[in-house]
């Protein structure tokens, strides 16, 4: 059963609506979780614009690094992180394959040319650790390079913290049942077709030496100064709204709590990598 016209003319408040659902046995449990995700996100993306407006005052680098097997959700996520952002002190940073130029220099050069500005916050979608699991898996890169880039990555990421860059990882961890679902809604979806490749479905083929490859480099990268920070995500909403109070918890900005929304990420779907840690995406 849906509302009639008599009922939105009866209602006058969002209380009214749901008395009337209720007395109706109208469903409206998704319309309500849309809205309540809805009016989150928007307090959220406020508390972005005090972060940011903040991170410019203070002259901060920030880089927020989004890594995850395909189709776990780091585009969406990023899209609603910048959405509000000022794009003059905000940036997204997606990398093509290398050049021929690029191949023969060392390889974290085109990574250090993309890194933020003083007062500026850098979205990483995909970073330098595509050589840390989808080229050793995919055969992009030799067994020597892989080596060479495991055994550099700290050191590398030891420079930048000293340098006072604040660097944030996340994983987005999602299941493979869930991956293959959304493989196939893009291929399903004219909108997110383009988002779709060969390489994505050999993720479900490839999917144990992804999961290989995925713990080395959480066994090999996860240091104190830059930790490893597993998001579950099979969840798309919770997932964008989790990740950024994450970020949001890291910094003690100005207006700092303005919107009244909730700080402080669940720990069920947020947390430091730790190997005792059930990941979703084993």
């Amino acid at each position: 059963m849906n509302f009639e016209p008599h009922h939105l003319l009866e209602a006058k408040t969002r209380g009214d609506l749901i008395a009337i659902a209720k007395k109706n046995k109208i469903p409206i449990a998704k319309t309500l979780k849309k809205i309540s995700y809805e009016e989150e996100l928007a307090r959220l993306q406020a508390e972005m614009v005090n972060l940011q407006n903040w991170i410019v005052q203070q002259k901060l680098r920030v880089a927020v690094l989004f890594e995850g097997r395909d189709a776990s959700g780091k585009g969406g996520s990023i899209k609603r992180f910048k959405e509000h952002l000022n794009p003059r002190t905000s940036k997204v940073v997606a990398l093509t394959k290398p050049t021929d130029v690029e191949q023969g220099q060392w390889y974290f050069r085109r990574y250090i040319k993309v890194l933020p500005n003083a007062g500026e916050i850098a979205f990483f979608d995909r970073s330098w650790y595509n050589r840390a699991v989808v080229e050793p898996v995919m055969g992009f890169c030799s067994k020597e390079q892989y080596k060479k880039f495991i055994v550099q990555v700290p050191e590398y990421e030891h420079l930048l913290y000293e340098d006072n860059l604040k660097l944030i990882k996340f994983w987005f961890s999602i299941s493979k049942n869930e991956q293959k679902k959304r493989f196939k809604d893009r291929l399903n979806n004219p909108l997110k077709r383009w988002k779709y490749s060969p390489v994505d479905m050999r993720g479900q083929e490839l999917w144990d030496s992804y999961t290989h490859h995925k713990e080395e480099m959480f066994s090999k990268t996860h240091t104190n100064f830059s930790p490893w920070v597993i998001v579950k995500a099979n969840d798309k909403k919770q997932a964008r709204l989790e990740s950024m109070r994450y970020v949001l918890s890291q910094f003690d900005y100005k207006n700092k709590g303005e919107s009244k929304v909730s700080l402080l990420p669940d720990p069920n779907i947020v947390m430091r990598y730790h190997r005792s840690i059930v990941q979703i995406d084993k």
